[in-house]
């Protein structure tokens, strides 16, 4: 007689305990329903033990389902502690992060909840500044690593993702209309505020900067109270602004790219461990 019972099948098992049904546990797990019933039928005949009553459309756990359960979780935890103890030590300490504002709303939930799952013991400490800033950062020794905007066909650090620029105003204002537009935009030495007052410009619109500042929290609450219009990353824009078209009057912006520049004095595993994180940010599974 076996009697070594497959990890697999114990997983399968509490599944279909947990969710008390063979079709949504097979649907959680990855298996069609076919394989998740000859699961349990070979480890009920390894048993000796009917382990499910069928009762649609839901099943439930035999008496001697119910004590397999509590052993199978204890030997399924039991297994992860030593994987934990004598598997190779995971990487730890603390990598400095830079990304400039008007991203970290869109992008930074994202890396961060991606990254705090597979290394919750790395700490991270973020820096928000421009992309001007954050490069000296960098070669000040000041940063680990940074997300900057770069122009098209530029080769400095790695591309992550283009962004495509949005043109946002109040959707209860008519401020659009206005003549000359009244802009809210980033600092001067931002790409993003060139682009935007040179397209603008070149369809023969009248502008006028009525507001600037660095923080993409304050060119939102301009713009939602509806004082000025402002050129944004997509990814950036909340529902509660409205984004203007060619409809509008206005130009098609263009994307600006995203790139991970990273400080190489200091190399370390928690370093690279964000570094890849951030990169298979966007690989299809």
């Amino acid at each position: 007689m076996n009697r070594q019972i497959s990890p697999e099948l114990l997983k399968s098992f509490i599944t279909i305990a947990d969710e008390g049904s063979f079709q949504r546990a097979a649907s959680r797990i990855g298996r069609t329903q076919s394989a998740v019933s000859m699961q349990i039928k070979r480890l009920e005949d390894m048993l000796g033990h009917k382990l499910f009553t069928r009762e649609r459309p839901n099943v439930r756990l035999t008496p001697k389902g119910e004590i397999l359960l509590s052993y199978a979780r204890r030997f399924l935890e039991l297994q992860d502690e030593v994987w934990e103890v004598l598997a190779e030590p995971k990487a730890q300490g603390t990598v400095r992060f830079g990304i400039p504002d008007d991203y970290a709303s869109g992008l930074l939930p994202r890396i961060l909840e991606a990254f705090a799952e597979s290394e919750p013991q790395i700490q991270v400490a973020v820096h928000c500044a421009t992309t001007v800033q954050l490069m000296e950062m960098i070669d000040a020794g000041d940063l680990d690593l940074a997300l900057i905007s770069r122009r098209d066909g530029s080769s400095l650090g790695q591309l992550i993702q283009e962004e495509q620029l949005v043109w946002a105003s109040s959707p209860k204002h008519a401020v659009h209309l206005k003549d000359p537009i009244p802009l809210a935009v980033f600092q001067e030495d931002c790409m993003i505020r060139q682009s935007a007052t040179d397209n603008l410009i070149n369809t023969g619109r009248r502008l006028r900067i009525a507001y600037s500042s660095p923080n993409l929290a304050a060119l939102l609450a301009v713009t939602s109270s509806g004082l000025a219009i402002a050129a944004l990353p997509q990814s950036s824009v909340p529902q509660t602004l409205r984004i203007l078209t060619q409809n509008d009057g206005f130009p098609k912006l263009p994307s600006v790219e995203i790139a991970l520049i990273k400080n190489t004095s200091k190399p370390s595993k928690a370093i690279e461990a964000l570094s890849a994180s951030i990169t298979n940010l966007n690989t299809p599974a």
